[in-house]
């Protein structure tokens, strides 16, 4: 291993140099900490002995240089979720082109937001760590230079939500490993904190909640991330409407949503206006979706908007979820209201859709058909897969065999198509081989029964249908 990080070292000291842009420095140490977001004392990983992490806030162009070290007990890396990352994918965070920081060891990340705007979220990217935190917001503003197609807000808030299990994700990596479902959470946390006692039936007391403190007549730009493992969300403001206006680094066309369902690694930026009377403060809500809801009634997620004159406590039932019996169809719809704003600049004066989908030449397409996680060939744990494989990582990470020219790490195999019979997924180290410049169409097919998510790391992807 410690081979392996010379090589990395050198290869970083050999990456071109990253202009004049201005640098911004941030030192995290990664550790255990005691926390009970759900009223049960477990262990967290917290970041700087606070959980969640920090919001990293920048600007475009900035280089940022992140010195992590890891103090837990087995490897870590840091993958930011929706950063580009060119020609530098040896700093993403993941396995295959990263080695994993040892315990006591520290990595420093270094990487320029070229070219970005918008609302992200970092996170650990291994081992089921994310279970367990480790993971804060992301903000990358416009340069003064370049308009926004709104006002400017009088606040930003970073909201993050995510389904929680008391286990620790220890646990949790164990219930995998012999086959075992997750099953339901044990609750949704918003900002790392449980449910505000809207019922007491169903929250028990002494549990701390996040509280959104706000003025009246104002506009506030609030960033909502789902942070979570496998839960989609019905993000909701009670009272209020969250005008649309940005997600993962897009100006969307701006229109109206009393709620959003956000699935897991989605962001969204809303403006909220606090235009309401301040009779009592509102409930903030994230409700499980695509599932029973009478069962899942419990894992509800509950934050509180305060106006700076409220005159008393939120009280009474939550602001209704969408009442849909076919929450996918619902979801869907839902989704493809999103819009891109083709008129806006973002990071650059030229407006976003300077690419028309009809008229790119696509090199490469792919089917990927996901399978429902089942016992590998070899190894016998449960192991989802695409197209029939289940990627195992090598030891050496594939940034750094092509660039000290080790063969055999992996192979440039990987299927076009699924294969015509199924059968348990097979572990291979078999890589998408893609075309310098070229444009990659990815077509995903999901055979589970349940939501699937991806993450798509390193690169610009455009949603086209």
């Amino acid at each position: 291993m410690r081979r392996l990080l010379a090589l990395a070292a050198a290869l970083l000291a050999l990456r071109p140099a990253l202009a004049t842009d201005p640098y911004a420095f941030f030192d995290w140490d990664v550790s255990y900490v005691t926390a009970a977001p759900l009223g049960v004392k477990q262990q967290v990983i917290g970041i700087n002995g606070k959980f969640p992490g920090p919001v990293v806030n920048i600007t475009t162009n900035w280089n940022v240089v992140v010195n992590v070290l890891n103090d837990l007990d087995e490897p870590l890396l840091i993958t930011w979720n929706g950063i580009q990352h060119r020609k530098n994918c040896w700093q993403d965070g993941v396995l295959g082109t990263n080695c994993p920081i040892p315990s006591g060891w520290n990595w420093t990340y270094e990487f320029q937001v070229k070219d970005q705007i918008g609302s992200f979220f970092y996170f650990p990217s291994t081992s089921l760590q994310r279970a367990a935190g480790g993971y804060g917001g992301i903000v990358v503003n416009n340069r003064d230079v370049i308009a926004v197609p709104f006002g400017r807000p009088d606040g930003d808030i970073t909201i993050l939500i995510g389904d929680w299990y008391n286990k620790n994700h220890t646990d949790l990596r164990k219930m995998l490993d012999k086959g075992k479902d997750l099953g339901m959470p044990d609750g949704v946390l918003i900002n790392g904190k449980g449910p505000y006692r809207y019922n007491d039936s169903l929250v028990p007391a002494g549990i701390e909640y996040e509280t959104f403190n706000v003025h009246p007549g104002r506009t506030y730009r609030i960033r909502v991330h789902n942070v979570g493992t496998s839960t989609s969300l019905n993000f909701r403001i009670q009272g209020h409407n969250m005008l649309l206006v940005e997600t993962e680094g897009s100006y969307t066309t701006q229109q109206n949503y009393t709620n959003l369902d956000v699935h897991v690694g989605q962001s969204y930026s809303f403006l909220v206006a606090t235009d309401q009377n301040a009779s009592s403060d509102y409930y903030v809500v994230a409700s499980a979706r695509q599932v029973n809801e009478s069962l899942w009634r419990r894992v509800t997620g509950v934050a509180v908007l305060r106006y700076s004159n409220s005159r008393g406590p939120a009280a009474g039932p939550l602001p209704d979820p969408p009442q849909d019996r076919d929450d996918r169809s619902f979801s869907m719809n839902q989704a493809r209201s999103v819009r891109w704003n083709l008129s806006a600049g973002a990071a650059r004066p030229n407006p976003q859709g300077s690419f028309r989908y009809s008229s790119i030449n696509v090199t490469q397409a792919y089917l990927l058909r996901g399978t429902a996680a089942a016992p590998a060939r070899s190894g016998g744990r449960r192991r989802a897969a695409l197209n029939g494989l289940s990627f195992a990582p090598p030891e050496t990470p594939l940034r750094l065999a092509d660039a000290f020219g080790v063969e055999g790490v992996y192979t440039l195999d990987f299927p076009e198509r699924p294969p015509a019979r199924g059968g348990a997924p097979r572990l291979a180290r078999s890589v998408i081989n893609g075309t310098y410049r070229g444009f990659m169409e990815l077509i995903f097919q999901n055979n589970d029964t349940r939501m699937q998510s991806y993450h798509m790391d390193g690169y610009a992807f455009f949603v086209v249908g």
